[in-house]
């Protein structure tokens, strides 16, 4: 990692941004930004009314993430990484979580990016509980 490396990331009830996160990334030797962007939808494993998701996340969630995206960031190419997971309660629509990642090249951004996601939805604690039509809830990710 050096010194000029952006680095962000977090978990927060704010909306998130997508410009927020080009301009945290933004390098003057990245030459790709890839962006993943997770948004709330209306049905999840085939089941359909999903109205809203609430969002918890554990005291160390941060932290973690901090660690995560600072691990993708020692990538030698990679000059730029953004992770923000929102908490609280989403609507329909709204952005669940933002990642960026801004390299020298196209490879190294996507391969950053799939990393960057994949472990964030894999090993940081944050989880969410689904609100159907008609008052019946589930938790996901526990």
């Amino acid at each position: 990692m050096s010194e000029d490396q952006s680095i962000v990331a977090g978990v927060r009830e704010a909306p998130l941004s997508v410009d927020e996160a080009l301009r945290a990334v933004r390098h003057p030797r990245a030459g790709a930004v890839t962006i993943f962007v997770g948004t709330v939808r209306d049905h999840d494993s085939g089941r359909t009314g999903v109205t809203r998701l609430d969002y918890s996340a554990h005291p160390e969630a941060a932290d973690r993430l901090t660690a995560l995206a600072t691990s993708v960031a020692r990538h030698e190419q990679v000059h730029g990484v953004y992770a923000v997971h929102r908490v609280g309660q989403l609507e329909v629509g709204d952005l669940a979580v933002v990642c960026a990642v801004a390299a020298e090249h196209r490879a190294e951004a996507f391969e950053a990016g799939r990393t960057l996601i994949e472990e964030l939805k894999g090993g940081i604690p944050i989880w969410k509980r689904q609100q159907f039509d008609g008052h019946e809830h589930e938790w996901v990710g526990l």
